[in-house]
């Protein structure tokens, strides 16, 4: 077991853990809508956590590389980051703190529509997309934003591994 997954098990209720389940076993583009349908609903709770909690100078390289794509392009960016792809954007938001994930995923979100490619019209979410928003709307804020945490970090490219922990490197000789 790494040490994410301890964080992981020791952070998230059982409930969210069957949430975050349910949202992994989403297709690519289900995951996509998943985070566009979450900001709008929980939009004005999650507006004044992202920006306060991230410094909106480190996401921006991330939010305007998108700006500066097509629609097709934008697309192929946000599923290479949802898919942890070995591309620029992935790595570049790979890097960033899971803070700054989040406001990227909260900018994007406001901006669909307008300079960041919009959902289809004619979209109508898949169950498994629905169910996963009806049970992250049922969970207590600052449990809602750390199953957020939990989905950005299993997002975009990074070649940094989390450490060993004691227990899968054993005892080691003090100095």
């Amino acid at each position: 077991m790494t040490s994410l997954q301890t964080d992981y098990d020791r952070l998230l209720s059982q409930a969210s853990k069957d949430i975050y389940q349910g949202y992994d076993k989403l297709s690519t583009d289900d995951k996509l809508a998943f985070l566009y349908y979450v900001y709008e609903a929980m939009g004005a709770s999650v507006t004044p956590a992202a920006p306060i909690a991230a410094d909106p100078e480190i996401a921006n390289p991330v939010i305007e590389a998108i700006y500066q794509q097509s629609a097709e392009e934008q697309l192929n960016a946000m599923r290479q980051i949802v898919n942890c792809e070995d591309t620029p954007i992935s790595r570049a938001y790979g890097g960033l703190i899971v803070n700054a994930q989040l406001l990227v995923w909260y900018v994007w979100a406001e901006e669909m529509g307008n300079r960041v490619v919009d959902i289809p019209g004619d979209y109508t979410p898949s169950q498994g997309v629905q169910q996963v928003l009806d049970q992250i709307q049922g969970l207590e804020f600052q449990e809602q934003i750390s199953l957020l945490r939990e989905m950005a970090t299993h997002m975009g490219h990074s070649d940094v591994k989390p450490a060993p922990t004691q227990a899968e490197t054993g005892v080691t000789p003090s100095l």
